[in-house]
């Protein structure tokens, strides 16, 4: 078959997407250098605050722009000093003499969106992207959510990192760190851009008293209960709920065949906490700034280790590409259906 024919562990990224390549506050004044499979990209704010996204070369001597500083609204070239304006074009060489043109030079200039807290970069045909829209992430800005994310950055092929967030048997490794427990797979379905598998699971939390966020810190205050846990790969990001309190969300940005960046999204909910929506929305935006983060610890450590074993997966790949693995979830043979497509979308 022809799918078959990719080698899932070097399949290429579906271009037509947005990928959250940074976090707003990781561009400031100064250029920001992004590589999004094997696309080196520089982000900078232009004098209105505007992010602008360009490759991230100088087509002089090919150096990298990110090297350089942003001048008004151009990105200036540490090298020679010439400048490109945000739609990639060359408007000053400073020692072009009077009988001398700009050069006619162009640089690549990528669909950038700052939503929600992250810069999203459409890296296939321009004219696709008003079309499409990044994953959306209303929580992020919403005062009854509680936001924790950890950045992800390991040093293997991105479908090992989908494959490890859509398998919940997985959670063995996580002893105390994870939300939930004993999932039974009881729903699958696939299409040519998503997989959803929904599993009926145990969840340690209940979000229902102002003193429940303690669960995240102390398991002894967990109890065991029934709750839906839904889990979907949304190509090319991944986003899980369990019940109604919690939703993590992981955010791909895939360097190259061999590493792959990610943010992971811990979203803890306060709908149930009815006398807190009626306070004025100044304090309970103070309230969910204060807790920002009230999961680090937990989100860090699950990651630490979900990486440890992506990493030495990578390798066992790399020391026999031709070796075979045995897999009894079939939500991973339609997640590695769907990477395949994709890929071959281009």
């Amino acid at each position: 078959m022809l799918e078959a024919s990719i080698d899932i562990r070097r399949a290429g990224i579906g271009f037509n997407h947005w990928y959250a390549v940074a976090r707003s506050s990781e561009v400031t004044v100064r250029p920001h250098a992004v590589i999004l499979w094997h696309q080196s990209i520089m982000l900078y704010r232009d004098r209105q605050g505007t992010i602008r996204a360009l490759e991230d070369r100088c087509p002089h001597r090919q150096v990298k722009l990110s090297h350089g500083c942003v001048v008004e609204d151009a990105i200036e070239c540490a090298y020679h000093g010439w400048q490109f304006n945000g739609d990639g074009h060359c408007v000053s060489v400073p020692y072009l003499t009077d009988r001398q043109k700009l050069p006619n030079c162009v640089i690549r200039r990528y669909p950038v969106r700052e939503q929600n807290g992250f810069i999203w970069v459409f890296p296939g045909e321009g004219e696709k992207a008003e079309a499409i829209a990044p994953l959306p992430l209303e929580e992020w800005e919403h005062l009854n959510y509680i936001a924790t994310v950890s950045a992800i950055d390991t040093q293997a092929h991105f479908s090992f990192l989908i494959e490890n967030l859509m398998d919940m048997c997985h959670g063995h490794l996580h002893a105390d760190l994870q939300a939930w427990a004993d999932p039974v797979l009881a729903q699958l379905e696939a299409s040519d851009t998503r997989v959803d598998a929904h599993y009926n699971a145990q969840s340690y939390y209940r979000i229902d008293k102002i003193y429940s966020i303690s669960q995240l810190f102390f398991p002894s205050l967990r109890r065991l209960h029934p709750e839906p846990l839904d889990v979907s790969y949304l190509y090319p990001n991944w986003v899980a709920t369990l019940g109604k309190d919690f939703k993590i969300v992981c955010l791909f940005c895939p360097v190259s065949a061999t590493h792959t960046r990610a943010y992971l999204l811990h979203f803890t909910s306060l709908h149930a906490f009815r006398r807190l929506h009626k306070l004025p929305s100044g304090f309970r935006r103070w309230i969910k700034n204060l807790c920002f983060g009230a999961a680090q610890k937990m989100l860090d450590g699950l990651v630490a280790q979900d990486v440890a074993m992506i990493e030495e997966e990578q390798r066992a790949y790399l020391a026999h590409p031709k070796r075979h693995s045995y897999e009894l979830n079939p939500t991973i043979g339609r997640v590695q259906a769907l990477i395949r497509q994709q890929a071959e979308s281009g």
